[in-house]
């Protein structure tokens, strides 16, 4: 296991707009950025522990305060935090890829626009890196997931990383 340079930066956490919903559930792990077959990749971790999580295990899920707390103090070390899906929830999250501008704010592809437009009451955040989104919203994905291009979605057996940043 190599860990990311200290150079890799995220956006930080802002808890206070993380919808209560999620918040009320305990499907929640921290996160970091390591080295996997020569790829960065966003490891899930037990929150306040050095092992990792399993997005199909919920032994290894936590409540959002716990992975909260393990994040902020960082022992260990974690990059940020994330929510798991579950079948037992009722959430999908969209997750679209380099589509945004981290200097400027704009998104820069239509399709991400016309996701974005279309989502009615669902909580839109930034992704860590400041370059995509994650739109998390109760609905059905059939097969519990896709993927076509840089849009992905899931319903279960996935996590997502979590900002609380706006958009």
């Amino acid at each position: 296991m190599i860990s990311a340079t200290p150079t890799t930066t995220f956006l930080p956490v802002v808890a206070e707009n993380i919808p209560e919903e999620l918040k009320a559930r305990r499907q929640w792990v921290c996160w970091r950025l390591e080295e996997r077959d020569e790829k960065l990749t966003k490891v899930p971790y037990v929150a306040g522990a050095a092992r990792r999580a399993s997005s199909t295990d919920p032994m290894t899920w936590r409540t959002f305060a716990e992975a909260l707390a393990a994040y902020e103090v960082g022992e260990p070390p974690y990059d940020g935090i994330g929510f798991v899906f579950s079948p037992e929830d009722p959430f999908v999250g969209i997750d679209i890829d380099g589509c945004r501008d981290p200097e400027t704010g704009e998104i820069t592809d239509e399709q991400a626009q016309e996701i974005i437009s279309s989502v009615g009451d669902g909580y839109i955040e930034v992704s860590p890196s400041g370059k995509g989104i994650h739109i998390i919203l109760e609905g059905v994905v059939r097969g519990g997931g896709m993927r076509r291009g840089k849009v992905e979605m899931y319903a279960r057996d996935r996590y997502f990383t979590v900002s609380g940043q706006v958009l």
